[in-house]
This record gives C-alpha cells, sequence and structure tokens, in this order.
C-alpha cells in the first residue's frame, strides 16, 4: 500500500508541487511529510500557511481512510484546529482512520512541525470521507 499511495500522491499536481511524501503507511494510518520553503508556502507572518496544513491534514486523512476502504474516498466533512503558530523545517502530517464503516469513515489528524530536532504539534483536524468517490 505504501508504493501505491507514493504513486497515487504523484498524479495530484498539488501535491507535487508542494512535495507531499508518503513516508509511513499502516492498515488506518498514513503519515505524510513535507519540507517547508519559506518563499511560496508562508503567510504574512511567516508561518506555514493554513491552505497548506489543511492540504496536509486533508491528504494524510484521505490515505489513511484509502488503506480501510479499498476504494477512493472522497471528503465529506472537514474540521481543523490551528493550535500554534506552524513553524519548522519540515513539517508530517499523520492520519488514522477512527472508524470504518461502509459509507461513511471517520478519521483524525495531527500535524506536527520540526525544528532544531523539536517536534510539536501545531493543528488537528477530523474528517469524514466517502468510500468510492
Amino acid at each position: 500500500m505504501l508504493e501505491q499511495l507514493r504513486e497515487l500522491t504523484t498524479t495530484a499536481s498539488f501535491n507535487r508541487w508542494a512535495g507531499f511524501e508518503v513516508i509511513r503507511v499502516e492498515d488506518g494510518e498514513c503519515e505524510l511529510r513535507m519540507v517547508w520553503r519559506p518563499d511560496d508556502m508562508g503567510q504574512y507572518a511567516g508561518f506555514l500557511h493554513a491552505g497548506m496544513i489543511a492540504a496536509l491534514l486533508d491528504t494524510a486523512c484521505g490515505f489513511a481512510a484509502t488503506t480501510t476502504s479499498g476504494l477512493s474516498v472522497l471528503s465529506s466533512q472537514f474540521a481543523m484546529n490551528c493550535l500554534a503558530p506552524a513553524v519548522g523545517e519540515e513539517f508530517v502530517a499523520i492520519g488514522r482512520v477512527v472508524k470504518a464503516g461502509r459509507k461513511q469513515i471517520f478519521t483524525s489528524g495531527e500535524l506536527f512541525a520540526f525544528s532544531d530536532g523539536e517536534r510539536k504539534v501545531v493543528a488537528t483536524a477530523t474528517t469524514l470521507l466517502v468510500p468510492g468517490g
């Protein structure tokens, strides 16, 4: 499944531009990494833009859902909480399936910023996905 999701992420132009890298996949979980590029990923105060945070979390949660459904999925609902300024050299999003049903898959996600060897949670998300999208 790791290689399948690595291939899948390269088919999305946004994911390629952002440099999303699938680094770990298990049943019901997916972990993505993205290296910070200050010239084109920041918002006005120099933090990672909330749109990028949402994209990382949505993708990690969607890929986690794919591991249980065996099908493509579509996000039906997405909620994000920014807990701290997203400042770091790289970011890792972890998506986890909370409950997978035939018609809905509930997931949660966390985004971590890595800076000077320190890891800090900067955002969380919950998503509802629909299999077979």
